[in-house]
């Protein structure tokens, strides 16, 4: 039997995609002809909570810092007008920060602070499931971190935000930024777990010139930070890095010191 076409396509289609539609968006997408009201309810509110759920539990500050109403408004903002690029669940969080980032940019009425507290908690499930794992046998873990070269653990992100995002919730709710940024280091222990530790500038510093130099010994990091910092006594900003080295490791930030060969 040859299905009935519509304006070039088959019917069934013509029907999909109206359904679709409508349970995406049914305040615009009128339901498909002939379909029960009462039987597109059960799909509609299946979708909804279903994304409504799985999405409050990777953004749980979010969901309990915006309220049930603007949370419910973002979750149909999002099924009506992002099409996700992914099948997978546990990428869904990535969808709602594209989404965030163009309803930011389109001038929707969010929280100024939305996209990056829920860019920090996305972190958390990033880092959680990544499959990264550090090599035991690249770093001496009882190495001299001061003539060695300190190796920092793959699974830690350094990031800065506008906001101080680690105090957003239901009680704080900033609308202008403060005027120095948050900064963070983010990362999953040996045991697993995952961290956040708010840092200064001279922190975030250390930890990059480590990565970025995989040749760097953690004294020459030191005096680099020393030098650009032009600071008149640099032994004293090398006697103090000393003990931030050694907490960092004993933190996981850093796994040791690099072997060599």
């Amino acid at each position: 039997m040859v299905e009935p076409q519509t304006s070039g396509r088959p019917r069934f289609v013509a029907v999909q995609q109206a359904f679709t539609a409508h349970i995406r968006d049914p305040r615009r997408e009128p339901r498909p002809g002939g379909v029960d009201d009462r039987r597109m309810a059960v799909y509609r509110e299946l979708i909804f909570n279903n994304v409504s759920s799985l999405l409050a539990t990777t953004f749980p500050v979010s969901r309990d810092t915006l309220g049930e109403a603007r949370w419910d408004a973002l979750m149909r903002g999002f099924l009506a007008n992002h099409r996700c690029s992914t099948p997978l669940f546990h990428e869904l969080g990535q969808e709602l920060l594209t989404y965030l980032q163009g309803s930011a940019a389109g001038g929707e009425p969010n929280p100024p602070f939305l996209l990056e507290l829920a860019h920090y908690e996305w972190v958390e499930l990033a880092l959680d499931i990544s499959a990264d794992e550090p090599d035991p046998a690249l770093a001496d873990p009882n190495g001299d971190l001061m003539a060695g070269i300190p190796l920092v653990s793959p699974l830690v992100w350094s990031l800065t935000y506008r906001f101080p995002v680690h105090r957003i919730g239901p009680a704080y709710q900033p609308t202008t930024p403060p005027a120095e940024p948050t900064r963070l280091v983010v990362h999953r222990t040996r045991q697993g777990r995952v961290g956040f530790l708010e840092v200064n500038a001279v922190t975030q510093r250390l930890l990059q010139l480590l990565q970025d130099g995989p040749s760097r010994t953690g004294r020459e990091a030191l005096n680099c930070i020393a030098d650009e910092l032009r600071h008149p006594q640099p032994e004293q900003v090398v006697a103090a890095g000393q003990d931030l080295l050694a907490d960092l490791r004993r933190r996981d930030i850093l796994l040791g010191t690099r072997r060599s060969g």
